[in-house]
């Protein structure tokens, strides 16, 4: 192993570690995806491919990796540059366009594993998703919820994130979260701190985006880091409809 990953001893053997370093990823994303690209390659992976289109405005500094000397510029220019600084020979590849639903297809090419981090404003996020499970591509789905972390894992034998949806309403991140707390109530274990945060953001009366913290965005790169390890070693890992949920609040205190 390397001096770089010396550190990674006993949880990682030598052979995963390899396995992991040229295991192809895709990000789509730059926003939640900025931190887990440098959970990521600071792990082992070294071949990423992120593509994102947006800028770095002000309000992404609360919880993504970006500085203020990044504001305006591309994300995807932002973070390679931070991404090659951490380590210089890795093969990062970096997109400046919005994943459509023209491109999807050709773009995901050659990768074993996508984190979906798009935002639900289109049927993007789902189309990516089809596409990727029809092509035997596992899918991560990550959700800052705050002071917690969800991640599910979208494969080619699961369900797809519509299914949850009822039909008079389009699929987006709130529907996930409101699933996953009626999920964990079916089995006994009810997270009250989810509902009031949804409860409160529906009664906004602005269109805002769901409000995120920079707690949730390092435990939830966490977590996909560990599932992309699970992924590209064949270990076991849950599957949509089940989830991963981290979280450092406890209604009971």
């Amino acid at each position: 192993m390397e001096n770089r990953y010396a550190r990674n001893r006993i949880y990682i053997t030598n052979d995963e570690q390899e396995m992991i370093k040229n295991f192809p990823i895709l990000l789509a994303g730059a926003g939640i995806g900025s931190i887990i690209a440098e959970c990521a390659l600071r792990f082992g992976f070294e071949n990423i491919t992120i593509i994102d289109g947006d800028q770095v405005e002000r309000s992404n500094l609360n919880r993504q990796i970006y500085t203020e000397e990044d504001i305006n510029l591309n994300k995807v220019e932002a973070l390679k540059k931070r991404l090659l600084s951490i380590n210089k020979k890795a093969n990062i590849t970096c997109f400046d366009f919005f994943l459509t639903v023209e491109n999807v297809n050709e773009n995901i090419l050659g990768h074993k594993a996508v984190v979906n981090a798009l935002d639900f404003s289109s049927q993007v996020p789902l189309v990516l998703d089809k596409i990727c499970q029809n092509q035997n591509i596992p899918i991560l789905h990550p959700y800052n919820i705050g002071w917690g972390s969800l991640v599910t894992v979208i494969t080619k034998d699961g369900l797809l994130l519509d299914e949850i949806s009822r039909p008079d309403e389009d699929f987006n991140e709130v529907v996930m979260v409101k699933y996953a707390s009626s999920y964990l109530k079916f089995w006994g274990n009810p997270q009250k701190w989810i509902d009031d945060v949804i409860e409160e953001y529906v009664k906004e009366k602005e269109n805002l985006p769901p409000p995120q913290l920079a707690i949730a965005s390092w435990s939830v790169a966490a977590m996909c880091t560990h599932l992309l390890f699970n992924i590209a070693t064949g270990k076991k890992f849950k599957k949509f409809p089940e989830f991963y949920l981290s979280k450092i609040i406890d209604d009971n205190l």
